[in-house]
């Protein structure tokens, strides 16, 4: 049996970024937003800087922080794994990328038929069940 695919994962330099965060402002997570005032960016925040809501999506973890996405994206972006790179660039407004000269980008792949079916076994956690 394969194993089920990671929903969500990051580019080398995507993790490198995440680690120089961290050490500046300790644990992160990430929310990827849905398109108002700063697109459609993974925006990082640190830990207890944004409510995650009832209904968002626990799409996995990046190198230790939690990644959620909205309910109404997660119908529309649920057979892609979402892959966290990092790209030159002024980060959303509210990220903490944000300044740096960098900026997290999303990127995508469709999953598979055999990844997608696994998938669908294996249903997300919604915000607070992943936080319990």
């Amino acid at each position: 049996m394969s194993a089920i695919p990671a929903r969500v994962s990051a580019t080398g330099a995507a993790l490198e970024f995440l680690q120089r965060l961290k050490q500046k402002h300790g644990p992160l997570m990430f929310f990827q937003s849905g398109g108002c005032c700063d697109g459609s960016s993974p925006m990082c925040y640190a830990v207890g800087d944004f409510q995650v809501g009832d209904a968002d999506v626990y799409l996995g973890d990046l190198d230790g922080a939690p990644f959620y996405i909205g309910a109404d994206q997660f119908e529309y972006w649920k057979h892609t794994q979402l892959i966290i790179d990092v790209v030159q660039g002024n980060g959303g407004m509210f990220s903490l990328d944000n300044g740096s000269g960098l900026r997290f980008l999303s990127r995508s792949r469709l999953f598979s038929d055999e990844e997608y079916a696994l998938l669908a076994g294996s249903p997300p956690l919604l915000g607070k069940q992943a936080a319990d």
